[in-house]
């Protein structure tokens, strides 16, 4: 597989400089400059790369880079185009956590494989990207449909970052302005993104599931039929727990007996993997490690089944919420810092569900040959 890539991006900085070439060849891509924005808009110049994924020792930097001030320019007309061979895509992030978005909406058919997902996905000869999600029609009554792989070809039930790109994808799809609101079916269930006035996307992420045989998990439940602060062992040390399912398994720790965590200490890739392998998690599991800070203010890192460390995990941080209020330790209404930046959370008690608010943006655009 080789990248034809047709790239637009903005810049955050005005110090735009020449790079020297180290292949053969050389190419000069235009980008359209949206100050102080993430908001990348596309163009018409095109960046080719040629055969990165079938040789990775070809090594490509930029000769020049021409700044040009475009504004009002749709992707529509970019998705739209049907050359033979060629993937298109725009790249999205929400709070870091990035996924190329892919207009699959004359099919039920993903476009791509999971083994395809697995190499666009890979940072050093792909694309590079958390996970790989398609836009598809709706089904049982819903506007659209879902789906995403992951980096590792995976494919989760839902992803709370991943809906709100999700939803403004299906925005910029249509040039739809204000406030927006859609029905998503997804592997989770029934899923309402709404597109927000200042531009963030609030999405009802339904009813937390707490039986632990739904989760699911094979810890004992020990309150009702749900795990709240159990303690299991992982890698000889007690952990205490709690388990949540926002339509994925997550299992929530704020430390060890009475010491409270310090997030950024944590080495997350030696520990992650041994909470999402874990005997007690058949499906795996994506695990949340939370700090504390006030009753209306959480922090927490994420080590997210399939993918690893992320900048950031939406289910993961509704789940964190969920656990911190049956755990006594905060309110319904929350913010949560993650990595790539805070997500507000509110658990209602009037419906059950909880809803989540946050940004996402466009990164770029751009063409993949498969």
């Amino acid at each position: 597989m080789s990248i034809a890539a047709i790239v637009s991006a903005s810049l955050t900085s005005s110090n735009i400089r020449s790079l020297p070439v180290t292949s053969p060849s050389s190419f000069h891509p235009t980008y359209s400059l949206k100050p102080s924005s993430f908001a990348f808009q596309l163009n018409t110049a095109k960046l080719t790369i040629t055969s990165l994924l079938r040789n990775p020792s070809s090594r490509f930097s930029v000769l020049a880079m021409s700044v040009t001030a475009q504004e009002n320019l749709s992707q529509t007309s970019f998705l739209d185009q049907r050359e033979s061979g060629l993937l298109h895509f725009v790249k999205y992030q929400g709070l870091g956590n990035d996924f190329i978005m892919v207009n699959n909406l004359d099919s039920m058919d993903p476009k791509v494989t999971p083994e395809k997902a697995v190499n666009l996905c890979d940072r050093n000869f792909g694309i590079g990207a958390d996970g790989v999600i398609f836009a598809m029609p709706g089904c049982n009554g819903t506007d659209y449909t879902m789906r995403i792989f992951n980096s590792d070809g995976s494919e989760p039930e839902m992803c709370g970052n991943g809906v709100r790109c999700f939803a403004k994808f299906i925005s910029d799809l249509n040039n739809l302005n204000g406030k927006q609101s859609f029905t998503v079916h997804t592997g989770a269930g029934l899923i309402i993104p709404e597109i927000q006035p200042d531009g963030k996307v609030k999405v009802d992420m339904g009813e937390p599931v707490l039986k632990a045989s739904d989760i699911p998990t094979n810890i004992p439940p020990n309150k009702d039929q749900s795990v709240v602060k159990a303690k299991i062992d992982v890698d000889g040390v007690n952990w205490d727990v709690t388990c949540v399912s926002m339509g994925n398994p997550h299992c929530v720790t704020f430390g060890i007996g009475n010491q409270n965590l310090v997030v950024d200490e944590l080495n997350l890739a030696d520990i992650g993997p041994k909470f999402e392998h874990h005997t007690l998690f058949p499906a795996r599991t994506n695990t949340e490690f939370v700090q504390v800070f006030s009753h209306s203010h959480l922090k927490m890192r994420v080590w997210e089944r399939g993918a690893g460390a992320t900048l950031a995990c939406g289910t993961g941080a509704c789940a964190v919420v969920v656990a911190a209020i049956l755990e006594g330790r905060s309110e319904r209404s929350c913010t949560v810092d993650l990595p790539g930046g805070p997500l507000e959370i509110e658990w209602r008690e009037d419906d059950n569900h909880v809803y989540m608010t946050g940004p996402a943006e466009v990164v770029f655009y751009g063409s993949v040959q498969l």
